[in-house]
């Protein structure tokens, strides 16, 4: 006979445990999240909570930090209608994390910066929630006509292609650092040189792959990775070069504004400009830490 399931047991601290601090539309709409990755909600509005003590150790694991598994297990943590945040698309992904700052934190976020010429350093507060609403706005255009019979079709980046790219990218630029290194041979530096600029050129094409998920030849549809890579590879520059601008294009536009910075009249008079754009880029790893 078999035994009878118990009930589970109410926690009685269940109230006092994190609740859903604010929710958040995606920019994707969910659409480029692979199947199983993303739960979707019936009215696409998705709850963000606060950090625990837990995830913010997480962040103090170096090797965690390094190969992007520690935000990938807080996004996980303080949304969990991801299941899968590798996966999260590029298009997603700022606002997701300063969903979760703003969540943890509150809507104000101090950051420090030198003024132009004066190089004072002065300390200006981020509204998150003019970031969030400006973020929930973005836009992907993912058809590139070549012409009326050949249309490409992109679609954003994940962030485990772009975790990959950076560790990439960063191993690549720090062997060109070596090139200016006067105790290498002249001979090794060439072909490290060389070795590190094809890298480089491997990684800009491998992006491209990445981004095609289709392409229409008017007769017939393309999707067999090998064979888009095959014709990336292959295709006239010129294509290629109109591929990679719409893709940069959509980048920048979806990239958050810089802020518009006004300094006072003293700091003017000893040669400030009176207004200037600081751009707003986060490093994911010291972003959750308080105070940043």
């Amino acid at each position: 006979m078999q035994p009878i399931p118990q009930p589970k047991k109410i926690n009685p601290l269940a109230s006092y445990m994190r609740q859903p601090k604010i929710y958040i539309t995606l920019p994707s709409g969910g659409k480029w999240w692979p199947p199983g990755s993303l739960e979707i909600t019936e009215n696409d509005e998705y709850p963000v909570y606060s950090m625990t003590a837990r995830d913010e150790l997480v962040f103090k694991t170096p090797d965690a930090l390094l190969n992007g598994q520690a935000l990938v297990d807080v996004l996980q943590s303080c949304m969990p209608n991801i299941k899968n945040a590798w996966a999260c698309p590029s298009i997603d992904f700022d606002l997701i994390l300063i969903a979760i700052r703003l969540a943890t934190y509150g809507e104000k976020m101090s950051m420090n910066h030198k003024i132009p010429v004066i190089n004072e350093e002065v300390e200006y507060d981020l509204d998150l929630r003019v970031l969030i609403d400006k973020q929930q706005q973005a836009k992907w255009i993912e058809q590139i006509a070549i012409d009326e019979n050949f249309i490409v079709y992109v679609k954003p980046l994940t962030y485990s292609h772009m975790s990959k790219t950076s560790m990439k990218t960063f191993e690549t630029t720090k062997i060109l650092k070596m090139v200016n290194d006067d105790s290498i041979p002249e001979d090794k530096k060439i072909e490290l040189f060389n070795d590190s600029f094809s890298k480089l050129t491997t990684i800009t094409i491998d992006l491209i792959v990445e981004s095609i998920y289709k392409i229409w030849t008017g007769e017939v549809e393309v999707d067999d990775k090998e064979h888009i890579r095959e014709f990336v590879f292959n295709a006239d520059k010129d294509i290629i070069q109109k591929i990679q601008t719409h893709i940069e294009n959509l980048k920048k536009e979806n990239n958050l504004e810089p802020i518009e910075f006004t300094t006072t009249e003293e700091q003017q008079k000893q040669g400030a400009p009176a207004s200037y754009n600081i751009p707003i880029a986060f490093n994911e790893t010291d972003f959750f830490a308080q105070g940043f």
